[in-house]
């Protein structure tokens, strides 16, 4: 466990570092939160760190290591600091699914749903066809960890305990509930998909995602977002 809390720049709302937020709080690692504007992060002073220009990047000092990209940030938290597998697995083949669901989560679910939220909200230009195309991906998203939750048959996606993989999928799975809602799509989700229902409930049981999902609305509501 470390000794030095380790630095975290993220943002109000952007829900990439809360996820990591929450592995940092469910492991008891100690952190210190950096608030950027997404403009600031194209800055040089922020470049410096992370020449992507995207939030977030951790600094850990205890190892001197700066690392961006929120799931080789995961990644690391747990080679790093779960080494009592508190929500991870060394075992054979668990260790390679979690990696699978976490890798599902940064190349499916994140830019997905930051694209439907980009073309129902921000861009310039109504685009029905282009924010359908997004919508309709979150569905099937939430299609795919339906049926990955009934094949596990535990409540988790992988083995008999809540594990990094669940956890990575959480702050864009609020971010999607919001969006559907917002554009009328969400109507018949929950009885369609009871296992991922049920899932979001488990994990909202949990006093460090509880922690984290009510700081990132907090922070969404008071810039008009859901």
């Amino acid at each position: 466990m470390s000794t030095t809390p380790v630095e975290l720049w993220a943002h109000w709302g952007a829900p990439n570092p809360w996820k990591v937020c929450m592995v940092l709080e469910t492991l008891a690692i100690p952190y210190v939160l950096h608030f950027l504007e997404l403009p600031e992060a194209k800055q040089e002073s922020y470049t410096d760190l992370n020449p992507n220009g995207r939030l977030p990047t951790l600094k850990d000092p205890n190892t001197g290591l700066v690392l961006w990209e929120s799931g080789a940030i995961i990644q690391y938290l747990i080679d790093q600091y779960d080494t009592d597998e508190k929500i991870s697995y060394k075992s054979f083949p668990e260790k390679y699914m979690t990696q699978q669901w976490l890798a599902f989560q940064i190349s499916g679910q994140g830019p997905y749903y930051g694209q439907a939220t980009w073309f129902a909200r921000f861009h310039p230009d109504r685009l029905p066809s282009a924010t359908d195309r997004y919508v309709n991906e979150i569905l099937r998203v939430i299609s795919v960890l339906e049926l990955g939750l009934q094949r596990n048959g535990t409540g988790w996606l992988v083995g008999d305990k809540c594990t990094y993989a669940d956890l990575s999928f959480r702050t864009w799975a609020a971010v999607g509930e919001g969006l559907l809602k917002e554009v009328g799509r969400w109507e018949g989700v929950e009885e369609k998909y009871p296992g991922y229902r049920e899932w979001l409930g488990r994990m909202d049981g949990l006093e460090g995602v509880r922690r984290i999902q009510e700081r990132m609305a907090r922070g969404r509501e008071e810039h008009g977002l859901r």
